[in-house]
Formats: structure tokens, C-alpha cells, sequence
């Protein structure tokens, strides 16, 4: 067997070529995929914006059902540093979704005491369409797997070592999860489960580590403390946040079957692993599962072989006495995908939902790399012959996964109309199409297409329109009923009415419509009234 020295480098070599993959995958042709800047996202940077005018930087912005306020401040940053643009809003979900790799590698090895079981788990969350997408896409939720990782591989090794001030760095990153996504309120739930299994598993737990415990409580309540004091005493009201309204305990939404809802609700959230994903085109390439089919094979490989073995240490722990850290390792695993599931199967909303379960994905990847772990160690026990075909399988099923992922990204998934249309790319070229037009030239948009009003008086749908083209245009209004159209102008209807289009035209002799369209046959074009 090849030499430890000799290992380490070409482990390290391997970690920096995942992590620069994953950095590429997340970071390549950002403005132009996915197409368009979808309104969610252009309402964080027009926040951001309002933010960097005003100062006022918010720990919970409440438009648009309100939105945890660290994701959106730090956009602010970015957009204060690079200036307005699609790929300076998308920054921090590139940096995110690219640390999250080096956590997941981090927390792997913590878990699994062997590199390779990082690096397996790692190339499969860098490699993923599910976590690429999300990636690339300027939503808090992004932050979840990275702070997940991190503070877990922290609290881990705390374990290990017994030392503080691994425990005081997880406490930290723990509580500043509150700051990020609404999920992320469900961690302690973790902790909880948890508790039982390091008490069978480590002797004595609470007496040889109840000071520990406390210096993760405090961290964890001094950064989740301005939150807190937000939700529960200044703001009360934005702790349920849209959350209430399509939550399964709902009488609306189980309509008097909650356990038939309940069933329903978690059978599509298990299944969209395997069989029958998202169907949302922001969050997946429908009808697809969001795993492909070699590492959800692997997935379901692990989580069986989880439960059976932790069925199993159980039945030692209870008749023999054993204690065994594998059970800690099994119900951190088994307990994070169940309590990060639930944001999505205690909903009823767009299910399946990609989004809403995204703290599925660092438990979801460390569990495909345990079969794939198995595949190693059976190889380094074997005969070279033997070792070689078992590390040329594993090396081809991994870049077979990698390959699928990507091309169905990059290839299949940038060039479908129904992504286009699913991030609204009309609303992005309305905006091109306004900043290309001379400047003398007085621009109307009419912002009809829908949406709840933010605090800057237009829809959540316009604000696309007002981000990309803010600080960059002049002679641009919003049409109100007081608006007075001066010529030359152009007048954009977000939504195509006949009806409205008419009066102008007749209002306003010379007028003409005119088709415009960008980018040809994929559905993002819009009709503009020209008024010479």
C-alpha cells in the first residue's frame, strides 16, 4: 500500500481541483445562466440599494413576506464594491455555495476519519445540479449548507479534541444561522436528537462535557441574540413570516386530514430525491429527480445501510454495553436530513420543493459517500488486480455523475424555454431594451404584471426593471395616473393588455407597436408601444 507522505499531497491536490471545479460550475457565464434576473432576487438587491442610500442596514427586511436581513446586507457590500450588476448580486451565493464544499470535505472527514470520505462527498456537492443551481441564483437560503458544515465540523471536533474553542466557533456559526433562512430556525432540533446518542456513546458525556455545552450556548445565543430580540420582542409579528399560510397544520390547507396531508406532503419530499423532483424550473430540471440516477443510487445505498446499522449498534449499546461513536455519526446524519426535510413536507406548497429542503443536501451527500467510502476501503484491503477495477469503478461512476450533472446545467437546462420563462428573462430584457434606447427619449413602464407592492411603491415583478437600471438611465417613470406622456417615448406594459394599448394609441396619433425580442425562441419577448 502507497505510503502516507505519499498520500497526503495528491489528497490535498485533489481537495484544491474540487473546490476550483466547484468555483467554475458556480461562477461560469453567471450573467447570462440562468436567464434573467428573477424578481425575488432583483427585490434583495433594490433592498441593498435602499440599504447603501439610507444607512440603514436591516436585521429583517420585511418586503416580499419579509427575508432574514445578513444575506441581503452582504449583498449590499458587494454591490458597494463591484457596483450594480447580476453578477455582483450573485457574489455571495457563489462564495457560499463554493465554501460549502470545503465544509462538507471538512465535516466528512470529521465523521468519517478518512480524507477520502470528505473528498467523495465533496465532488458530489460541487458537482450537483441541485446544489450548482442554487448556487447561482441570489437567495439566503444558499447560506444554509455552509454554516450547517462548518458549524457542525466545528462542534465535531470539538468533541474530539475537548477543546473550547472549537466549541465557542460552533456556537457561533450556529446562532448566526438565524440570521440567514427560515430553515435554518429548525437546527436546535438537531441538537436535541442528538443529546441521547452522545450520552449512550461517549461515557460520562455530561459531566466531561457540560462546560463545553455551555460555552456553545452562550456563542450560539450571543450571535443569534439581536435576531431574537427582533422576533420576539421588537417584532414578534415576522417570526412566522409567509410560513403560516401554507403550513400543513393549517385547517385551510389539510382541509380536516392532517395525517392523510401529512403522508402526502412527506412522500413527495422523500421522492424527489429518486423519482420524481421538483417540477419548479428555478429549483430543478423537471420531470427529474434532483439527484442524478448514480449518486441517488448511492444515496439510497447509505440511508439503508444507516438505518440497519444504527439498528444494530443500538442492540450492542443495549445488551453488551458498547459504545460506539458510529451511532453519534448515524444520528447527526439521520437526524439532519429529517429535521432539515421538514421546512418542505410540513408545508403544502409547490411540493416536491428543491428550495425549502436545501439543509438536506450536507447530510444527503455525506450519506451517498459512505457506500462510496466502502468501495475505497474494500479496494485498499484487496489484491492490486482487485484494487484497481474497484478504484477505476468508483473513479467512473463519480466522473459519470459529474458529467450528467453538468451538461444537463450547461447544456440541456440553460438552453430550455422553460427556464427562460421560469426566471422571467422578459423582464430582464425590458430592462436591456430601456437602456439601450438614447437618452432623450422619455420611458413609461407600465408594472401590471402582478405581485405584491414593496415599500418602494411598485410590485415585487418590477423590481427587475428598477434594479438593472438604476443609477444607469434618465427620462425613466413608473406610470401612475398623474403620469404625462412627453415625446419621443416608449411605453412598456409588463403584461400585454389590449385593452390599455388601444387608449394609448388612440390618445397619442403616430404611436406603433413593435415586437421586441432579444433572444429569439425561447419566449422572452414583449410588446412596446413607440411614440415618436
Amino acid at each position: 500500500m502507497p505510503s502516507r507522505a505519499f498520500h497526503r499531497p495528491l489528497l490535498w491536490l485533489g481537495l484544491l481541483f474540487i473546490i476550483a471545479l466547484g468555483v467554475f460550475l458556480r461562477s461560469y457565464q453567471i450573467e447570462s445562466i440562468p436567464a434573467g434576473l428573477y424578481p425575488d432576487e432583483a427585490t434583495n438587491g433594490t433592498d441593498a440599494i435602499h440599504a447603501i442610500e439610507t444607512g440603514n442596514y436591516l436585521l429583517f427586511y420585511p418586503n416580499n413576506y419579509g427575508r432574514e436581513g445578513l444575506f441581503i446586507n452582504l449583498q449590499a457590500l458587494a454591490l458597494q464594491t463591484f457596483g450594480i450588476s447580476i453578477a455582483a448580486l450573485k457574489f455571495w451565493s457563489i462564495v457560499f455555495g463554493s465554501l460549502s464544499i470545503l465544509g462538507i470535505y471538512l465535516l466528512g472527514v470529521e465523521l468519517f476519519h478518512r480524507r477520502s470520505g470528505g473528498l467523495i462527498a465533496a465532488f458530489m456537492l460541487a458537482t450537483s445540479f441541485w446544489a450548482i443551481n442554487f448556487s447561482r441564483i441570489g437567495f439566503r437560503a444558499i447560506m444554509t449548507s455552509f454554516l450547517l458544515s462548518f458549524a457542525f465540523y466545528f462542534f465535531f471536533r470539538g468533541l474530539r479534541r475537548h477543546r473550547y474553542l472549537d466549541f465557542t466557533i460552533s456556537g457561533l456559526l450556529f446562532g448566526l444561522g438565524i440570521h440567514t433562512y427560515i430553515a435554518f430556525r429548525l437546527t436546535p432540533l438537531i441538537l436535541i436528537l442528538l443529546l441521547p446518542f452522545l450520552m449512550l456513546s461517549y461515557e460520562k458525556f455530561l459531566k466531561r462535557f457540560w462546560k463545553h455545552a455551555l460555552v456553545f450556548a452562550a456563542a450560539a445565543f450571543i450571535a443569534a441574540a439581536p435576531m431574537l430580540y427582533h422576533f420576539f420582542v421588537a417584532h414578534p409579528e415576522d417570526f412566522a413570516s409567509r410560513s403560516a399560510a401554507v403550513s400543513i397544520f393549517s385547517p385551510e390547507i389539510n382541509k380536516g386530514d392532517f395525517w392523510g396531508t401529512l403522508g402526502k406532503t412527506f412522500g413527495l419530499s422523500m421522492a424527489k430525491y429518486n423519482f420524481w423532483g421538483d417540477q419548479n424550473w428555478r429549483h430543478n430540471y423537471p420531470p427529474y429527480p434532483i439527484l442524478d440516477p448514480l449518486v441517488g443510487m448511492l444515496f439510497l445505498a447509505g440511508f439503508l445501510y444507516i438505518i440497519w446499522q444504527t439498528i444494530t449498534l443500538l442492540g450492542r449499546r443495549i445488551r453488551e454495553g458498547d459504545r460506539d461513536t458510529r451511532l453519534v455519526r448515524n444520528a447527526f446524519l439521520l437526524g439532519t436530513f429529517f429535521v432539515m426535510l421538514m421546512p418542505e413536507f410540513l408545508t403544502e406548497e409547490g411540493l416536491p420543493h428543491a428550495l425549502r429542503a436545501i439543509g438536506t443536501q450536507v447530510p444527503v451527500f455525506l450519506i451517498a459517500a459512505l457506500p462510496a467510502l466502502w468501495i475505497v476501503k474494500k479496494a485498499y484491503r484487496s489484491l492490486p488486480s482487485t484494487r484497481f477495477a474497484l478504484l477505476s469503478l468508483l473513479t467512473i461512476l463519480l466522473a459519470g455523475s459529474a458529467v450528467i450533472n453538468i451538461t444537463k446545467y450547461f447544456v440541456f437546462f440553460a438552453a430550455s424555454p422553460h427556464q427562460h420563462g421560469a426566471f422571467n428573462e422578459n423582464y430582464t430584457n425590458m430592462a436591456k431594451y430601456l437602456l439601450s434606447l438614447p437618452e432623450d427619449t422619455h420611458k413609461y413602464v407600465y408594472a401590471n404584471a402582478g405581485g405584491t407592492n414593496i415599500d418602494n411603491g411598485l410590485p415585487v415583478t418590477a423590481q427587475s426593471i428598477t434594479f438593472l437600471t438604476h443609477g444607469k438611465i434618465k427620462n425613466l417613470e413608473f406610470l401612475n395616473p398623474d403620469t404625462r406622456i412627453v415625446r419621443p417615448a416608449v411605453i412598456i406594459l409588463m403584461n400585454y393588455d389590449n385593452g390599455i394599448a388601444e387608449r394609448i394609441l388612440k390618445r397619442t396619433p403616430g404611436a406603433e407597436i413593435q415586437k421586441i425580442d432579444l433572444h429569439p425562441g425561447f419566449g422572452s419577448d414583449f410588446l412596446s408601444i413607440v411614440i415618436p
